[in-house]
């Protein structure tokens, strides 16, 4: 069954391989040139192709590795002729399923240790800085493409696919559920699940000049929202004005909004005079909450995501087996 299950594998599996081999090559001979700079903005195009690449491989482990490996095989009726001969259901899938998982779990560590290495350096600089000018690689974007969550992903996009295939026995249609499923999945999870693995933490700083890093406004409103400096690599979750008595002002007091110009009463104000305007929320007993994750949890939020998909996986696996008593 080990055999049959490569020779049916070998031509997706190899060819992922492959287009991993190429990036590996790329990143061998651009990444020593990355060491030792302080500035990267002309490896933009690249380090945003890296992150990319490592959201697109699930995606192709679902699609073009997990959907195929079950469906392609009802369509075809071959799986019955496999279970009238020695090999039972349960073996059947087993296999499959080990293989799959196995080849998906390596191909994104592969290919995570890759980019982890060639990014190494950009990630050391962007842990330093305070501003909002890098991505700190605890940042949702570049998290997931770092570190030992991709191989959650990667496993969990395979149970995924094998488990829709099952369910729909039609491969086109399989793909289709299984990539918006793992594109939800993949926007969710950051959204609503990994600021929370960990309680954040929270600050409180005086609203001065050194500490702002933006002011925005709008022709109505005026100024509407600031922003201070955030910790040195941290994940920010939330930057909020609080009023003399702690709570939340918004939206902000009469007082500034007023202060600088409207845009569509003339030329934008400078920033000098928003500062000045902003530095009134001081001298009231105004102050800024920020909300964050600190860069030193990149790991324990990592373990604990890798925990969380890795448990999805087992649960697709189990709904596995449960569907293939229904099969025929």
């Amino acid at each position: 069954m080990t055999w049959l299950t490569w020779r049916q594998f070998r031509v997706p599996a190899l060819s992922v391989f492959a287009g991993l081999l190429a990036i590996a090559v790329v990143l061998a001979i651009t990444g020593p040139e990355l060491v030792g700079r302080t500035s990267f903005s002309d490896e933009d195009v690249l380090f945003q192709g890296t992150i990319l690449a490592l959201y697109l491989l699930p995606a192709v482990i679902g699609v073009f590795w997990g959907v195929p490996m079950i469906t392609r095989e009802l369509e075809s009726g071959t799986h019955s002729l496999v279970w009238n001969q020695t090999v039972t259901r349960k073996r059947w899938l087993t296999t499959k399923l080990g293989f799959g998982l196995l080849a998906a779990m390596l191909a994104a560590a592969v290919l995570s240790v890759a980019v982890s290495w060639w990014a190494s350096p950009i990630d050391a600089l962007s842990a330093q800085q305070t501003d909002r000018g890098m991505m700190p690689r605890i940042a949702p974007v570049v998290f997931g493409a770092r570190g030992i969550v991709p191989i959650g992903y990667a496993a969990f996009a395979l149970a995924l696919g094998v488990a829709v295939g099952m369910l729909l026995k039609r491969t086109v249609a399989a793909m289709a559920i299984t990539l918006v499923t793992l594109a939800a999945v993949l926007f969710l999870v950051p959204t609503f699940v990994r600021p929370y693995l960990i309680p954040p933490e929270q600050v409180t700083l005086p609203i001065v000049g050194e500490y702002v890093t933006n002011i925005t406004g709008d022709d109505k409103r005026g100024i509407t929202e600031i922003g201070v400096r955030k910790p040195a690599g941290s994940w920010e979750l939330g930057n909020e004005t609080l009023d003399p008595a702690g709570n939340v002002a918004d939206p902000l007091p009469s007082f500034v909004q007023d202060c600088s110009p409207r845009l569509d009463q003339g030329p934008p104000p400078e920033r000098g005079m928003l500062e000045a305007c902003v530095a009134q929320l001081g001298a009231h007993g105004y102050q800024q909450r920020v909300t964050f994750q600190p860069g030193s949890r990149f790991w324990p939020l990592q373990w604990l995501e890798l925990a969380l998909y890795l448990a999805m996986t087992a649960l697709l696996t189990w709904f596995c087996f449960r569907r293939l008593r229904h099969l025929s």
